[in-house]
């Protein structure tokens, strides 16, 4: 059992129903999933660009991810419908919670001039975040470097607002700035 998935259980899930009240154990905020997105908007004029991101991102999640393809037509951008223009790859479970231990452990201490993540939530009860790098995964391998390329990283939660949410994901250990 992951370390993150066994601190809930113990842990986490006895505070918040400590701080929120639930009478309910299962209306206790939980992590759904993790969806990781990188866009490569050059793939159209070099294939082997998405390649590398595929490779990239499988290593840092531990499974194969999925095409993204463009849904519309976009004459100012030189895009056509059906473009291959990323992949992305959503992770559940166990893979859920080591990814999130290896990113709080591991990934975000390697930021630079890293201050604490923003406290900004969609309203929902969901996170997201912006890594402009893939170098910052340990698993990446530097020598078959293609492009440097961000990504996107979006936890779902199934907590009802924000407050909740936060409230989970600091019991985590998500370093959100102190003052926001």
């Amino acid at each position: 059992m992951p370390r993150l998935k066994k601190t809930y259980r113990e842990e986490i899930r006895a505070g918040l129903v400590e701080r929120f009240g639930y009478a309910n154990p299962m209306a206790v905020p939980q992590i759904e999933k993790i969806v990781i997105n990188m866009g490569v908007g050059r793939a159209k004029e070099n294939s082997k660009l998405l390649d590398a991101a595929m490779r990239d991102l499988t290593a840092v999640s531990g499974q194969k991810p999925a095409w993204t393809v463009a849904r519309k037509s976009i004459a100012g951008f030189k895009l056509r419908e059906g473009y291959k223009i990323g992949c992305k790859v959503t992770l559940r479970r166990d893979r859920m919670y080591e990814f999130l231990d290896r990113l709080i452990a591991i990934v975000i201490p390697r930021f630079r001039d890293f201050r604490g993540l923003s406290r900004k939530f969609d309203g929902r009860g969901n996170y997201s975040m912006g890594i402009t790098e893939q170098l910052v995964f340990p698993e990446v391998d530097l020598d078959n470097m293609e492009l440097i390329q961000g990504m996107n990283v979006t936890i779902v939660t199934s907590a009802g607002t924000n407050e909740e949410a936060e409230a989970l994901l600091m019991g985590f250990g998500m370093p959100f700035k102190k003052d926001e």
